[in-house]
């Protein structure tokens, strides 16, 4: 499944943590598949996976460690600290049709 410029190999029943997405009212969303594997069959034409849905169910919102940035510039007195946290959505993977 793609979701966020990144690339997951999930299974029916896998949980996964995703950057944010939003849900619908249910706590459900869809997400597309890149390729499909079903026993000795495997599918990467677009075309047929783009009929493909991956259905998730959403667990929680959470957000991820505190990233530390630094920067230093020697002799000159520069320097500058920055913290990010990124959020995160962490999701259950209940079908793939």
């Amino acid at each position: 499944m793609r979701a966020g410029g990144r690339q997951e190999k999930v299974e029916v029943g896998s949980i996964v943590t995703l950057d944010r997405i939003k849900a619908d009212k249910d706590g459900n969303i869809q997400l597309a598949a890149v390729l499909l594997v079903d026993g000795d069959t495997i599918t990467s034409d677009a075309s047929s996976l783009a009929k493909v849905k991956v259905t998730a169910e959403v667990l929680e919102d959470l957000r991820g460690p505190k990233i530390v940035i630094q920067k230093f510039k020697n002799k000159t007195g520069y320097k500058k600290r920055q913290g990010h946290r990124q959020e995160l959505t962490r999701v259950k993977v209940t079908g793939i049709k």
